[in-house]
C-alpha cells in the first residue's frame, strides 16, 4: 500500500511527479473545487484550461496537464469528482473520482492530492479513494505493487483528519490483500496455500489462526465441506481467524465462502463459465481482509472469521448429485447439483460460528448467478432479523459499497424439502438467490441475528478498470464488514 500522509503545506510547493486537483460541476461547465490553496496565476491558468477544454467535472473525467505555472509538480491532473454535498452518494463519487485519478498515475513515485474541503468526511473519502486507487495487479506468484509509491494529501492536518487518513490506509492495505488473494491463479491458491498465506499475514498482529485439515473436518462432522472438497487432489480446510481485544463491546462472527476454484464438480460448468471461477473465494478473502483491518484499527469489537476453503473438482472421488451428507450440527442435506457448492461450506461454518453464540453473524459469498442477473454489481443482503439487516445496509452505505436489502420469503421454504434428508440443498430456478439464503438460515443458531451478503456481481471486475476498481478482484465487502464492526463502537 502506498505511503499515505496529510499536511497543510502549500499545494503548489509540494514536490512530486503529479498534483491532483478536483473539479466539480458548475454553471455551464466545471469549476475548481474549494480549498485548492494554489497561487492566483496557477488558478487563472487552470480555469482557462477548464474552459478551453469544456470540462464538465463529471465523476471519472481525468485530464493531465504539463508545465503548469508556479507548480512544483511535473504534472497537474484535473479530476471530476461530482458534487461535494457531503451525503453518502456524493462521498462515494469523490472516492471514485480520486481513485480513478490515482489509478491513472500508475508508476509515478510521488503524488500530491489537494483535499477539496475541510470536513473529516471529505478528508476520509479522499484518503480512501487514494488508498483504493493506489493498487496495481501483480503478475502471478508475486506480491502486488502500488500504482504509486507515496501520496501526500494537502489539506487540514488536525487530529481527526490524521485519524481518518490512518483508517483509510488500514482499509487500503486490507482491500489490497483481498484483491491479491482473489487475483491469484488457482494452481497457486488452493485451500492449503490459502491457510499458509493467512499464517504469514497475521505475523506481528493481534490476530490468531486455527485451521481444520481433512482429518479434523471429518472428525468434526463438517460433511458439507468434506463433500465439496473430496473430489480434489487439494484437501479442503476451514480457517478460523480471531481478534479478541480486552473488554469488547460486542462479538461478531464473519463467515466467508472460499471455493478456490469452482469447476462445478460432476455437474461441470461450461468452459466459458469457468474463466473467472478463481474468484469464487472472494467472500473468504474479504473476511480475512476485514479481520486484519479491524485488528489494525484496534476496534473494541471481538471478531472471529470463519473461512470455508475447498476446491470443487470432478473426479472418481467427487460427490454425486443425490448424495446425502451430514453437516456440522447434525442436519442432513441431499445434494442436488454439485455446482451449488458454496452454501455447503457456508452451512458448516455458520453452524460452527453459532456454537460460540456471537452477538451477530454475517456471511459473505459469491453465491449465486441469480444475484448477478437480479442486481448486477449491487450486492444483495438478506437475513433473519430486520433490524440487523438494516444495520448491514446502513454500514454498506456509509462506506460506499452498494447493497440492496432482499427478503427471505417463507413461502419458498417448501422448495428445500427432501424425502431423503432434512433438507434439499437447493430449490428450483425461481428465486434462486432467495432460496440459497433460506438454506443458509437453517444453520444459524437460535436467537442469533444473521445476515447473508451475496456478492457474486461486485466481487470481480472482468471489464475495464473504473474508478478505484482495478480489473480483477475488487475487494468488495471488506469495507462493509469493517463498517458493521464500527457500528458497535
Amino acid at each position: 500500500m502506498a505511503n499515505l500522509t496529510i499536511s497543510n503545506r502549500s499545494a503548489a510547493d509540494t514536490p512530486g511527479d503529479a498534483l491532483v486537483v478536483a473539479l466539480v460541476p458548475g454553471d455551464g461547465g466545471a469549476t475548481l473545487a474549494p480549498g485548492h490553496g494554489l497561487p492566483r496565476k496557477t488558478v487563472s491558468h487552470l480555469k482557462s484550461v477548464v474552459a478551453d477544454l469544456e470540462l464538465a467535472g463529471k465523476v471519472g473525467e481525468v485530464t493531465t496537464l504539463a508545465a503548469v505555472p508556479e507548480v512544483t509538480a511535473k504534472l497537474v491532473v484535473l479530476v471530476g469528482v461530482g458534487a461535494l454535498s457531503g451525503d453518502a452518494a456524493d462521498l462515494e463519487d469523490l472516492r471514485k473520482g480520486i481513485g480513478g485519478a490515482i489509478r491513472s498515475l500508475n508508476k509515478k513515485k510521488k503524488v500530491a492530492v489537494v483535499v477539496p474541503g475541510t470536513s473529516v468526511e471529505i478528508v476520509s473519502a479522499v484518503a480512501e479513494g487514494v488508498a483504493l486507487g493506489a493498487y496495481a495487479v501483480s503478475k502471478a506468484g508475486t506480491t502486488s505493487t502500488d500504482a504509486v509509491d507515496a501520496v501526500a494529501l494537502v489539506g487540514p492536518a488536525d487530529a481527526s483528519s490524521r485519524k481518518a487518513v490512518k483508517r483509510a490506509a488500514a482499509l487500503g492495505e486490507a482491500v489490497a490483500y483481498t484483491r491479491d488473494l482473489v487475483n491469484l491463479p488457482p494452481n497457486l491458491l488452493y485451500p492449503e496455500t490459502f491457510v499458509d498465506s493467512l499464517a504469514d499475514r497475521i505475523k506481528g498482529t493481534k490476530v490468531k489462526l486455527k485451521s481444520y485439515d481433512m482429518k479434523a473436518l471429518r472428525a468434526g462432522g463438517f460433511g458439507g465441506t468434506v463433500g465439496v472438497g473430496q473430489g480434489s487432489a487439494n484437501d479442503p480446510r476451514i480457517a478460523v481467524l480471531s481478534y479478541a481485544p480486552s473488554r469488547p463491546k460486542a462479538s461478531i462472527a464473519f463467515v466467508g465462502k472460499g471455493i478456490t476454484f469452482d469447476s462445478g464438480g460432476l455437474c461441470i460448468k461450461p468452459a466459458n463459465g469457468m474463466l473467472t471461477m478463481k474468484c469464487d473465494m472472494a467472500g473468504a478473502a474479504a473476511v480475512a481482509g476485514a479481520v486484519l483491518a479491524i485488528a489494525e484499527l484496534g476496534l473494541p469489537i471481538a471478531v472471529t472469521g470463519y473461512l470455508g476453503l475447498a476446491e470443487n473438482m470432478p473426479s472418481s472421488t467427487a460427490q454425486r448429485p443425490s448424495d446425502v451428507v451430514t453437516m456440522r450440527g447434525g442436519k442432513t442435506v441431499e445434494v442436488l447439483n454439485t455446482d451449488a457448492e458454496g452454501r455447503m461450506v457456508l452451512g458448516d461454518c455458520i453452524a460452527l460460528a453459532s456454537e460460540s453464540k456471537p452477538d451477530a453473524i454475517v456471511d459473505i459469498a459469491t453465491l449465486t448467478g441469480a444475484q448477478v442477473v437480479a442486481l448486477a454489481n449491487t450486492a444483495a443482503v438478506m437475513g433473519n432479523d430486520d433490524a440487523f439487516r438494516a444495520r448491514v445496509v446502513e454500514a454498506a452505505a456509509s462506506v460506499g459499497e452498494a447493497v440492496w436489502p432482499m427478503p427471505l420469503p417463507q413461502e419458498l421454504r417448501p422448495a428445500l424439502e427432501s424425502i431423503n434428508a432434512d433438507l434439499a440443498h437447493k430449490g428450483g430456478v425461481e428465486g434462486g438467490m432467495l432460496t440459497a439464503g433460506i438454506f443458509l438460515s437453517e444453520f444459524v443458531g437460535e436467537g442469533i441475528p444473521w445476515s447473508h451478503l451475496d456478492i457474486a456481481g461486485p466481487a470481480f471486475n472482468d471489464k475495464a478498470p473504473t474508478g478505484y476498481w482495478p480489473k480483477g478482484g475488487t475487494g468488495f465487502g471488506v469495507r462493509t464488514l469493517v463498517g458493521i464492526a464500527e457500528s458497535y463502537v
